[in-house]
């Protein structure tokens, strides 16, 4: 279990916040919040107070929702609050208060006993009920998101393509910590580093957001003058994208780290690369199989012949057998697309090819071959 559960989980429906249903999977989660979180980012809002709040809610839901250990705590503390369990509640155990939520506040059929709910909460989450025991929690950075175009035949070897990002990024100056030069954050006075505060509720304490450092247990008394304090400036940055051979077209490659700085020097975002693989004039792609349509001559396909195919590795030699019918396909080994492992196969398809223009030559012996030939190729179907 994480080390913290916080008095918003009561009244926040986190799930709401992001728009995914409760049983929504991880994927789901991240999704949505990567989608409202481009919507509403400050810098695609510029001087939209409601955006930025909205921004800071969807990061403070998944900040929760998006860690599978903070989130199972979060689901126990909302099915509580539906219980009627609360940060304000009166319940079992508090001096002066009936014994439960019976007919008189009490529990059914009048059961009392005394219960501690700090004690409760201790041991469903390891002690996170109580302040003196958490630990800050910075935001993390945004995700980010770009897409590269790659020619088919880079996706088949592998290359690296240079990324341009725009936007927030650690500060130069201070490296990211906020403070000037010469200077260091330090220990917020009201929290003692902790990022939250304990609330006295009657029976029991909960843990609050600490005002003074918002929740970062460090404090910046000297601002950096390049980054008011922020940790981050805006600012063009260059990235090289390794893409692995073989890359699929609509393929993400998530560069760790790589994305928005956190606050206070927290964990950075990570970056999302997005690859486009433009079409190949001679080659198709089914999986990890490469496809290629070879144009054969009636007589090369009636007779037999040896003709070469193309290949990414240059052209091979395959030998169509006699009587090869237009549609046939024939599989080289290992000569596909890259995977993990070894590589795909080539999936050759035979085309007859019918000329469109005869010589007087080449007319009078297709006359003669017709002449020749016994019986129809139509027979099968009942016609002449």
């Amino acid at each position: 279990m994480p080390d913290e559960v916080r008095r918003e989980w009561f009244d926040k429906d986190y799930y709401q916040v992001l728009g995914v249903p409760k049983n929504a999977s991880a994927a789901e989660i991240k999704k949505a919040y990567r989608k409202l979180a481009q919507q509403f980012h400050p810098d695609a809002n510029p001087g939209n107070n409601d955006a930025e709040d909205r921004f800071k809610e969807v990061a403070a839901a998944y900040d929760v929702v998006g860690d599978e250990g903070t989130r199972s705590s979060y689901d126990q503390v909302r099915e509580m609050s539906a219980s009627g369990f609360g940060p304000g509640m009166s319940g079992p155990g508090a001096r002066g208060a009936p014994a439960g939520p019976g007919a008189a506040g009490g529990w059914p059929g009048g059961f009392q006993a005394e219960v501690d709910l700090g004690d409760l909460l201790s041991g469903m989450f390891g002690g996170a009920a109580r302040a003196g025991q958490r630990q800050a929690r910075t935001q993390r950075g945004a995700d980010l998101e770009t897409d590269v175009r790659i020619t088919f035949e880079e996706a088949m070897r592998g290359t690296t393509v240079p990324v341009r990002i725009t936007g927030p990024a650690t500060c130069r100056t201070c490296h990211g910590t906020g403070a000037a030069p010469g200077t260091s954050p330090v220990t917020c006075p009201r929290c003692g580093g902790a990022g939250q505060i304990a609330v006295n509720q009657g029976m029991f304490s909960m843990a609050q957001t600490c005002p003074r450092c918002r929740g970062n247990g460090m404090i910046v008394e000297t601002p950096c003058p390049t980054c008011k304090g922020s940790g981050a400036e805006r600012r063009t940055r260059s990235l090289n994208v390794k893409i692995p051979q073989g890359v699929k077209s609509g393929v993400t490659i998530k560069l760790a780290g790589r994305g928005e700085p956190g606050a206070a020097a927290a964990q950075p975002g990570d970056l999302y690369v997005r690859v486009s693989v433009e079409p190949d004039d001679v080659f198709g792609r089914r999986g990890d199989n490469l496809t290629v349509e070879l144009p054969v001559s009636f007589a090369e396909a009636a007779l037999g012949a040896r003709v070469q195919v193309p290949t990414m590795n240059g052209p091979i030699t395959l030998k169509v057998p006699s009587g090869t019918p237009t549609g046939k396909t024939f599989r080289l080994k290992g000569k596909g697309a890259p995977k993990k492992g070894g590589h795909g196969d080539l999936l050759v398809t035979v085309k007859v090819d019918v000329p469109q223009k005869l010589s007087r030559d080449e007319k009078r012996l297709l006359e003669e071959l017709r002449e020749t030939q016994k019986g129809s190729p139509r027979a099968k179907l009942g016609v002449a």
